[in-house]
């Protein structure tokens, strides 16, 4: 079908009857807010770095010795907190990536590539008793072997290039490599494997166990056939196998989920998958493997499409789908998986069928504007609010 070309007025107009659905987190929003607060009509805060402010985040995650820490992507550094914050703004204890909280120094602090600097630091997770860090433009991924307790802890190892001063993409090869990186956007460890989606190459790799090495190679990849390819969905029409924007991974029960946003779905491998270029088993978001126009080629969305989808996590017996471009999560059960399967509930929209950045209102401690990147945290979801400056604590209902 067709994207619609109305004006935006006249799409409103024309917007399909809403439908009632389940909303998949409590009503009454978020429970806590990092960053930018919800402020009167009409008033408009700007961006001054601080330890309570962000720009543009597009990741955060709690670690496994219960701290928070926040890729605060705009302002290219990450804070952590020692506990989740109990109270709205609190401000952020450590800091990495910049040499203090009210500076904005820019990408790599407008000095060289080093073992403490970030340029657009997106996805970001826990890793054994450490956490791995996507350094988008600086072409490689960051690992701590130990959560930082201080500010400007730096990484233990890099991934993507041969050494900590190195940031060039694919190491500055025509081709890449089963060692390089190309904007590599989201990390994941299931405690077995770390997976990185590599965006920029249309890939994402995987490595048995944690690195120990600078610029290990990976050991397997999904999205091309073998380490050397780099084509949007591996030079041929979108199927079971391509990739375009891989941008975030996740394991819920025993289905491997990965956010292939470029494509407008989500590709799900049953079990952990053991050769290059394997074959994904199932789709949400589209109705087979061929398609990816975003929201099904409509306007407005339903219950089973998707407009970019950047963030992917799992919470309980829910997977949970960052639709990012139509500001709201989709949740789906286990029960529930089966290839174009509509999702059962949401958070961010009023129904299915409506979409807008904060609902086309004003932004609320319910609304999200560009959802990119979303972690659990026993009950709460963790979202990255990046349209609104903001980290959200927010609580799922069951």
């Amino acid at each position: 079908m067709t994207e619609y070309t109305l004006p935006l007025s006249a799409a409103i107009r024309n917007r399909p009857t809403a439908i009632s659905s389940e909303q998949l987190l409590v009503g009454a929003g978020a429970r806590v807010i990092l960053g930018e607060q919800v402020q009167p009509r009409g008033v408009v805060v700007p961006v001054v770095p601080s330890a309570r402010t962000l720009f543009g985040p597009r990741g955060a995650s709690l670690m496994a010795d219960g701290s928070l820490w926040v890729a605060d992507t705009g302002h290219h550094r990450l804070l952590g907190w020692p506990t989740l914050p109990a109270a709205d703004g609190q401000p952020a204890t450590w800091l990495i990536g910049q040499p203090d909280f009210e500076r904005d120094g820019g990408r790599n602090a407008h000095g060289p590539v080093g073992a403490a600097s970030l340029n657009v630091p997106t996805g970001i997770c826990p890793v054994g008793n450490g956490m791995a860090v996507a350094d988008v433009w600086n072409h490689r991924v960051l690992i701590w072997n130990e959560v930082p307790h201080e500010s400007h802890a730096p990484a233990d190892l890099v991934l993507g290039q041969s050494d900590f001063v190195s940031a060039e993409i694919n190491r500055g090869a025509p081709q890449p490599s089963a060692s390089s990186l190309y904007w590599p956007y989201g990390v994941f460890w299931d405690g077995a494997r770390l997976y990185i989606a590599d965006s920029g190459n249309r890939r994402v790799l995987w490595w048995e166990g944690i690195p120990t090495e600078k610029g290990q190679p990976a050991d397997g990849v999904l999205g091309q056939a073998d380490f050397h390819c780099r084509d949007e969905n591996g030079g041929h029409e979108a199927d079971a196998m391509s990739m375009r924007w891989p941008h975030a991974v996740t394991h819920f029960g025993d289905w491997l989920a990965m956010g292939d946003a470029g494509n407008n779905r989500v590709l799900l491998w049953r079990g952990a998958p053991q050769r290059n270029g394997q074959v994904a088993d199932m789709v949400l978001g589209q109705p087979d493997f061929a398609q990816n126009a975003h929201n099904r080629g409509n306007y407005f969305p339903n219950a089973a499409c998707f407009n970019m989808p950047y963030g992917v996590t799992a919470t309980g017996n829910w997977l949970i789908v960052a639709d990012t471009a139509n500001s709201r999560l989709l949740g789906w059960q286990a029960d529930d998986l089966v290839t174009g399967a509509p999702a059962r509930t949401l958070a961010g929209q009023d129904d299915f069928q409506h979409k807008g950045d904060n609902r086309w209102g004003v932004v609320g401690r319910n609304t999200l504007c560009w959802p990119y990147g979303i972690s659990a945290a026993g009950r709460s979801v963790i979202i990255a609010d990046s349209g609104n400056n903001r980290v959200l604590l927010w609580d799922r209902r069951s």
